[in-house]
């Protein structure tokens, strides 16, 4: 009922507000820090409380690519458990914010380099709902998702999210939500439970990256693969790193950088996390 509620108070148009929303970059990592209480979904939490409380949300998740643009405008998106082999608890997670159609609509309308088509078929998958319910676990936020054109490198994506700017001055929180470093494949499984346990390249290379986000030196993030072995092991498929691209995209002179979560996991991922704003 929360949902309906203030789904009924969110059916016009956004205003412009007097203050210029921030935008987060969030490593997600294991849909685990769904449901767990620990120092990841402490974080998102603690974020939530620092900045003003949105008027909407737009996540760019790491698990929905699509050929194109596409971006969600239903009304109520469902709760997509895309993932197996996890507890049932974490199945039984039902995270029931709205939608908001006319902000898809208008969101939509800002495009001008692409067409982004009105989604009524995909909803809210782990990269956006396992973080968003730590951060208004009142599901009184409307959510919304934009879809990642597979078919397109980190420079279109970095390019594209500036089209975007002016919802960060309707109180729209925008969040990329993915890794900087994800490699399943080589993940240590008997390091999980162990803090901060990251491999050399994985340090390495999570460091570089921070090193050029803080210098918006960004030339070397779109060619990840010139800056050899160790980012070639942190992105061996791309979909994780891309969100990152939306974040720095929409940073400007005015904005403070800062980094949060930034921990290693299990080897060969990291949860850094970016502050715009």
């Amino acid at each position: 009922m929360d949902s309906l509620r203030s789904f009924k108070t969110f059916t016009g148009g956004l205003p412009e507000q007097e203050y210029v929303m921030p935008v987060l970059f969030i490593g997600h990592g294991s849909p685990m820090n769904g449901i767990q209480d620990n120092s990841f979904s402490q974080g998102w939490k603690a974020m939530a409380e620092q900045i003003p409380v949105p008027a909407a949300v737009l996540v760019v998740s790491a698990h929905w690519l699509s050929r194109g643009t596409r971006i969600t405008a239903m009304d109520f998106p469902e709760t997509i458990h895309d993932f197996g082999g996890f507890p049932q608890a974490l199945f039984d997670v039902q995270y029931s914010a709205p939608g908001m159609p006319s902000l898809a609509r208008e969101t939509a309308s800002l495009f001008h380099s692409t067409q982004v088509e009105l989604d009524h078929d995909w909803g809210l998958d782990h990269g956006t709902w396992t973080v968003v319910r730590h951060m208004y676990p009142q599901a009184n936020v409307p959510v919304l998702q934009l879809s990642i054109d597979y078919t397109k490198g980190p420079a279109y994506h970095f390019e594209l999210a500036k089209e975007l700017s002016a919802l960060r001055k309707k109180g729209v929180l925008i969040i990329g939500s993915g890794n900087m470093v994800h490699n399943l494949r080589m993940v240590a499984w008997d390091k999980m439970d162990e803090p901060e346990y990251g491999y050399d390249w994985a340090l390495n290379i999570n460091d570089k990256f921070k090193a050029l986000i803080t210098d918006q030196h960004y030339e070397p993030l779109f060619n990840y693969q010139s800056l050899g072995s160790d980012a070639l092991m942190a992105i061996p498929t791309p979909e994780h790193y891309m969100p990152l691209m939306y974040t720095l995209g929409l940073r400007t002179a005015a904005d403070d950088l800062s980094f949060f979560n930034d921990k290693a996991v299990a080897g060969s991922l990291t949860m850094t996390s970016v502050k715009i704003g």
